[in-house]
C-alpha cells in the first residue's frame, strides 16, 4: 500500500501522462488521508494555526491532482474535465457563500432558497458522480492515453504513471 504512495508522491509528482489502476488511486488516497489527519492531530497538539498539515497538503496537491488525472485517463476521459468539474464546484461554493452573506445580513427572500438548494445539489451530484468515475474499472487494453497498467505483462507497480 505504502509502495503505490512513495511511486505516486516521489517517482510520478507532476505526471499527468498515461494511467492510473483503481489500486494506485485508492492506495494513494487512503494513504493521502492518515497522512493528513496524522498532521492535522500534531498541528492540534502543538497548537499551529499554519503548520505541518498546511506544509503536507501544498506538497502532496500536484501529484494528487496527477494521480487523478491519470486515473481519468484509463477510463477514457480527458484529465481536463477533473478542471471543468472543479471549476463547476468552487462556483457552486461561492454562490453559497454569496447567499449565506445575504441571508445573514437579514435580507433572506424566498427566491434565495433555490440559491442554496440548487448549488449544495450540483456539488453533491458531481461529488458522486466522480467517485462512480474513479471506482470504474479501466479500459481493457490500450486506449488514446497509453496502454492497459493491468495487462498480462504489465507489473502492478511498476506500470503507474506509464504510457
Amino acid at each position: 500500500m505504502f509502495d503505490w504512495y512513495k511511486k505516486v508522491v516521489f517517482e510520478n509528482y507532476a505526471n499527468f501522462t498515461g494511467r492510473a489502476r483503481r489500486s494506485e488511486y485508492w492506495y494513494f488516497t487512503l494513504v493521502n488521508l492518515l497522512f493528513a489527519l496524522a498532521t492535522a492531530a500534531i498541528d492540534k497538539v502543538l497548537d499551529l494555526k499554519f503548520g505541518i498539515n498546511s506544509l503536507y497538503s501544498l506538497a502532496v496537491f500536484i501529484p494528487g491532482l496527477a494521480v487523478a488525472v491519470r486515473r481519468l485517463h484509463d477510463i477514457g476521459k480527458s484529465g481536463w474535465l477533473l478542471l471543468i468539474v472543479y471549476f463547476v464546484m468552487i462556483a457552486c461554493t461561492v454562490s453559497l457563500v454569496v447567499t449565506g452573506i445575504a441571508t445573514i445580513g437579514g435580507s433572506f427572500s424566498a427566491g434565495m432558497g433555490i440559491g442554496i438548494i440548487l448549488p449544495v445539489i450540483i456539488i453533491l451530484a458531481l461529488a458522486i458522480w466522480m467517485l462512480v468515475l474513479f471506482c470504474t474499472n479501466g479500459d481493457k487494453g490500450e486506449n488514446k492515453y497509453g496502454p492497459d497498467p493491468k495487462s498480462d505483462g504489465a507489473e502492478a507497480i511498476n506500470e503507474i504513471g506509464a504510457e
